[in-house]
């Protein structure tokens, strides 16, 4: 019977990065993945940021798969006829070693798991993982749906993406909790375009890119973002909202891209592409109310199995390789002691709590559910913003001092001044 020192299941960036994290220190490591290859069953917008990904591959920029370092982020409040922007380009960012790439995960991830070969680390792919092995409470291997596929190691990290059905088994839990508004639904769009026209349409130097965040008819008013990002020679666009705000609308993730698509506001930025991929996943949005317990016996968990984005910042491949990376580091130290009890694993929750995954998460763990009960501020605001901005920039021989009392007139006419009052203390207390 062979056997490994640790075990990693999904090669997504918290797998690899823990996988690759242990193999750099000598631990016989093993990956099993269920994709034809890293990358394939995994899907994001688009953006990849350098400093956690350095930690993982200092200077990664010079040789990774990537797209555009991008040197321009903005935030859209979009009407059905406007759009309302603000945002900020800083050359800083056009400098290495740069704050952000768009990329493409099925070249990234795979890039990544190619630097785990080279390291001794061994890669399984087109495996599903169907079960833990267990012996005297300690999970000591896994099952997998092939023959001969019962695999052992000293520890198991179980990075296998959202809604873990093998976290939920490695630490006997009941249930996930994994409420229909903790998960969102996104879809996206690879649309094809002529790299210079990219340029041109985002004002863009040659070579670098933009992120386009979008609020409002993006996700016809329910919980959620859109999002348009610039690549080589494509656009990345897709939106997602709540799973139950989808199910009360009863809108397919579809139709909600297509009408992003079809706004006149989008619609200049994407026209004449032609569409080469599409793709569906959830994501995780319970955040830290919604996490499971991150270790146990032979076992841990890290990256979305563990609930670990930020969807208020659009950050969750820099949480999944941190929290990888600090995952091999703890296997690394309890394959020292030769000891990976609960105890000596529990360090890791301790390392987290250190480092802004944990302390971002606690920071906006009330978001959530304040959003889903409050989606008119989705639906409402940009509307209010919009009226606000025709109003002070429709020049028809109103003076000022008139038009200043009506952009207050008509937005307390949508919505009273006390409850305008009641939004923005309470958007205060859960985010600030």
């Amino acid at each position: 019977m062979e056997k490994f020192d640790a075990i990693v299941v999904g090669a997504g960036p918290a797998g690899l990065s823990a996988a690759i994290t242990m193999a750099d220190k000598g631990l016989k490591v093993i990956v099993i993945e269920r994709g034809d290859y890293p990358g394939a069953k995994n899907v994001m917008g688009g953006i990849l940021y350098s400093e956690p990904t350095a930690q993982i591959f200092p200077e990664f920029w010079k040789e990774a798969p990537l797209e555009r370092p991008i040197t321009e982020e903005s935030y859209w409040f979009l009407t059905g006829d406007s759009v309302t922007k603000f945002g900020h380009r800083n050359q800083r960012f056009a400098e290495e070693p740069y704050n952000a790439f768009s990329v493409f995960r099925a070249h990234f991830d795979k890039w990544m798991g190619e630097k785990l070969k080279a390291k001794g680390g061994l890669l399984i792919c087109e495996t599903v993982v169907e079960d833990v092995i267990e012996k005297d409470g300690k999970v000591i291997g896994v099952k997998c749906g092939r023959a001969n596929g019962d695999i052992y190691a000293d520890v198991v990290i179980v990075a296998e993406g959202v809604n873990s059905m093998l976290t939920q088994k490695a630490l006997k839990m009941q249930k996930m909790n994994m409420k229909e508004d903790y998960l969102a639904v996104a879809v996206k769009e690879v649309i094809y375009l002529d790299e210079e026209k990219i340029e041109d349409r985002f004002a863009l130097e040659k070579g670098f890119g933009a992120t386009i965040e979008v609020i409002g008819d993006s996700t016809k008013g329910m919980v959620g973002t859109g999002f348009i990002y610039t690549n080589k020679e494509s656009i990345s666009i897709g939106t997602g909202a709540l799973m139950s705000q989808l199910i009360k609308s009863k809108m397919s993730p579809n139709d909600l891209l297509e009408s992003f698509k079809n706004n006149p506001m989008v619609k200049p930025l994407i026209r004449g592409g032609e569409t080469k991929e599409y793709a569906g996943h959830m994501i995780p949005e319970g955040g830290y109310n919604a996490m499971p317990k991150l270790y146990g016996n032979g076992v841990l968990v890290a990256g979305d199995a563990a609930q670990m984005v930020n969807g208020l910042h659009r950050e969750g491949s820099n949480m999944a390789m941190i929290s990888g990376k600090i995952a091999g580091e703890t296997v690394i130290a309890a394959a020292s002691k030769g000891n990976f009890s609960e105890e000596t694993l529990s360090s890791y929750q301790k390392k987290l709590e250190d480092t802004f995954i944990i302390k971002d998460l606690k920071k906006y763990k009330k978001s959530s559910e304040y959003f889903d009960h409050n989606p008119e501020l989705f639906a409402l605001y940009p509307e209010l913003v919009s009226d606000a901005m025709y109003t002070f920039f429709n020049v028809d021989g109103t003076s000022k001092k008139d038009v200043q009392k009506k952009m207050m007139k008509d937005a307390f006419k949508k919505r009273p001044v006390m409850s305008m009052a009641k939004d923005v203390y309470n958007f205060w207390r859960v985010l600030v």
